[in-house]
């Protein structure tokens, strides 16, 4: 008999303040923030106070806003918040996010309500699967939470978006269709699968028996190498900026 799993490998001990942290996904929330430190990072001017406004509206609505509609929906990592603080959660931490956009764009350039109202559309219609699921998809996984917050930060520092930018904006586009691709499997495993069994023949006579730690050890182990090497990345690009130093 197989033992049951923790519905994420991030995922701490049901209960208390450790059901908190586990609904901020916090690998994912930290690779899909490196994003937004990457566009300014790579932008030909810096301005650290867009940057730390930038990666407090994307806390907000990725980090807050989005997993606490995730979990709302099916309770997917089984934890004890109530359902009532879920919302409340969601309703704030997205109204702020949507707030600090506002107050941006009449403050840097009205282009910037553009990034904010598709920001705020795909955070509802993906995570609560609206259109009949249409947009809840790994295309728009990687669009929204990949090259979208790239391009944002990017714009937001620069006020514009060139040829080199979208293409940096596609490789984040590709990394994080990497994530969708791995979790997916790791998350049926952990989630739904009742039982794996089977057993592996190698030449020579060699055999491997087939459980869901077998299934989950390559994927996990890639999704953790990935979400700290985008972090470091980001760091390291971020480090590399001179004008940093004169900001």
């Amino acid at each position: 008999m197989e033992t049951d799993l923790k519905p994420a490998f991030y995922a701490l001990e049901k209960g208390g303040w450790r059901d908190y942290s586990t609904i901020l996904h916090p690998p994912y929330t930290l690779w899909h923030l490196s994003y937004v430190v990457m566009g300014v990072a790579l932008s030909p001017s810096l301005h650290l106070d867009r940057l730390g406004g930038t990666l407090l509206a994307f806390f907000l609505a990725v980090g807050i806003g989005a997993h606490a509609l995730d979990e709302l929906n099916g309770r997917p990592l089984k934890t004890h918040i109530p359902t009532w603080a879920l919302s409340v959660a969601a309703a704030i931490s997205i109204s702020g996010a949507v707030a600090l956009g506002v107050v941006a764009a009449f403050t840097i350039s009205l282009w910037l309500l553009a990034f904010v109202a598709f920001g705020g559309f795909i955070l509802l219609a993906y995570n609560l699967e609206l259109f009949g699921g249409r947009f809840h998809s790994n295309f728009w996984f990687a669009l929204s939470w990949g090259a979208f917050p790239f391009l944002t930060g990017y714009w937001v520092s620069a006020l514009n978006i060139n040829a080199a930018a979208v293409l940096v904006a596609a490789s984040c586009f590709g990394l994080s269709l990497v994530q969708r691709v791995l979790s997916t499997q790791v998350r049926s495993i952990r989630r739904r699968a009742v039982r794996v069994s089977g057993v592996v023949e190698f030449a020579g006579g060699k055999t491997m028996t087939l459980d869901k730690a077998v299934f989950l050890s390559s994927p996990e182990r890639s999704l953790k190498l990935l979400s700290a090497a985008v972090v470091l990345l980001a760091i390291g690009l971020l480090a590399m900026n001179d004008a940093l130093f004169s900001a």
